[in-house]
């Protein structure tokens, strides 16, 4: 039994052993972030043109232009949580709660529209997604940086990241197979959706989870490693220039951010129009929830792999190896006709492929956190995750762009049977790109990303003995 000696002799090197309860209980924050975030990639672009009616070259520009308002966002949020003190609930904690319970208000209001005029309509949705946007920032940086402090150990961080990834897939796979069912019941004769009320009713009862699942880690989740400010030189407040300084001195931090603008948006993209291929391409909006259930339920499974891989492996051969067969599977399935069964059995490996590297990525993200500090002396976790979640939102901006944009590029008609051009750009958007995406992003971990395990365990090592890579960690 770990007596609280030796529980404090860990906290200061850092190789802190975490009970599952804390592992599990670190999931549940990425499953309550999952039944409010997904909702807006999965969904919104369908509620706007269907429900709202808002032309798809518009809501392009809607999702665009917020998503890059929200990357800016992200800065002035990491620079607050690195300003807050050490309180009873620790640094992160509060402020991860605080926000999930406005997220959940906002994620409601979202998905509901008046009845304005069509310019109404169009000012209420940037309204309302810039402020659900900026929300988000200071809910998922404070719960990304709490990962950071809880361990410093390889293997417990990789399994950290697989309860993360198991939360975030366990949400997109409840919300992809409830959420269209609740709001068919709304549905008109027809089986059309085009009143907002069904959205609303779904959206408050996966927002309600979300917040619940929020309070679990809240209360499981400790942060274990002190960090001692005035040793790491952390007493200036960060600006634009400390903002840039992070990500340029931090050469694995700018290859993540480069490989995250092709996962996500990927991934992503694959969300926004899994509704219209079911719909259009398959016949059958109700096929959405079970081909949901399928690929995400087989990535759920595929990501418990992930500790395993990795200590086998190493994070990034895993990485690049998912990659390559992820952008194949993709690929195949745009070139066979469309075919449900065979679409299913491509589109499941290539999310697969694409779940575990997403999942190995918050590993990675610690670990330049860690080498940010080795590197230059001064430790920036709030600031770093900020930069990191800068790309993860221009990623949304660009699956935004590629979804509502070929929609409209294509003809595309709410409610409506669709051209030949538009079936095939909706296959295009689901399956070309993420085959592309996956090469691009095989490429840049593999050439640009060169802090390796072994590497890390060095870096870790100096850092618990309170050295940096020119010298003490002392001014």
């Amino acid at each position: 039994m770990t007596t609280s000696v030796e529980e404090k002799a860990a906290a200061v090197n850092g190789q802190v052993k975490l009970s599952w309860r804390e592992k599990i209980g670190y999931g549940f924050g990425d499953l309550g972030n999952g039944f409010m975030f997904d909702l807006g990639q999965a969904y919104l672009t369908k509620f706007y043109t269907d429900v709202a009616l808002i032309n798809p070259g518009m809501v392009a520009t809607i999702m665009a232009v917020t998503k890059i308002y929200d990357a800016f966002m992200d800065p002035i949020a990491g620079a607050f949580v690195d300003s807050r003190k050490v309180g009873k609930h620790g640094k992160f904690r509060p402020v991860m709660m605080v926000g999930a319970i406005v997220l959940s208000i906002l994620t409601v209001i979202t998905f509901t529209m008046p009845d304005f005029p069509m310019w109404g309509r169009i000012v209420y949705a940037f309204v309302t997604y810039m402020a659900w946007g900026t929300c988000y920032s200071f809910t998922n940086l404070p719960y990304v940086g709490l990962a950071n402090v809880m361990t410093r150990d390889v293997d417990e961080r990789a399994q950290l990241a697989t309860t993360r990834q198991a939360g975030s897939l366990g949400a997109q796979w409840i919300t992809g197979v409830a959420f269209i069912p609740i709001i068919l019941l709304f549905s008109d004769s027809n089986g059309k959706v085009t009143t907002f009320h069904g959205y609303a009713v779904a959206s408050a009862i996966m927002a309600i989870i979300g917040v619940c699942c929020f309070a679990v880690t809240f209360f499981n989740c400790k942060e274990h490693i002190k960090i001692n400010r005035e040793k790491t030189g952390d007493k200036t407040k960060e600006g634009v220039g400390a903002y840039i300084k992070v990500v340029f001195t931090n050469k694995p931090l700018l290859a993540i951010i480069l490989m995250t603008l092709f996962t996500i948006s990927a991934m992503n993209t694959n969300n926004a129009m899994m509704l219209y291929f079911a719909e259009y391409n398959l016949g059958n909006m109700g096929l959405q929830p079970v081909i949901n259930a399928i690929q995400m339920g087989c990535s759920i499974v595929a990501i418990l792999s992930i500790p395993f891989l990795v200590k086998k492996f190493g994070k990034k051969q895993v990485a690049v190896f998912c990659f390559v067969v992820g952008a194949v599977a993709n690929l195949i399935n745009f070139f066979l006709p469309t075919n449900l069964t065979t679409f299913i059995v491509f589109v499941t490996l290539g999310y697969i492929c694409l779940a575990i590297p997403n999942g190995i990525t918050w590993a990675f993200v610690n670990d330049v956190i860690d080498y940010g500090e080795w590197h230059t002396g001064i430790r920036k976790e709030g600031i770093t995750v900020a930069a990191f979640n800068f790309s993860r939102k221009l990623a949304q901006s660009l699956a935004a762009i590629i979804s509502a944009g070929i929609l409209g590029l294509t003809g595309y008609v709410a409610n409506q049977a669709q051209s030949q051009a538009t079936l095939n750009g909706i296959k295009g958007a689901m399956t070309l790109y993420p085959a592309v995406a996956l090469f691009a992003a095989m490429l840049i971990i593999f050439f640009l990303y060169g802090l390796t395990d072994d590497k890390y365990r060095k870096i870790a090592d100096d850092l618990n003995n309170g050295k940096w890579e020119k010298g003490e960690l002392t001014h």
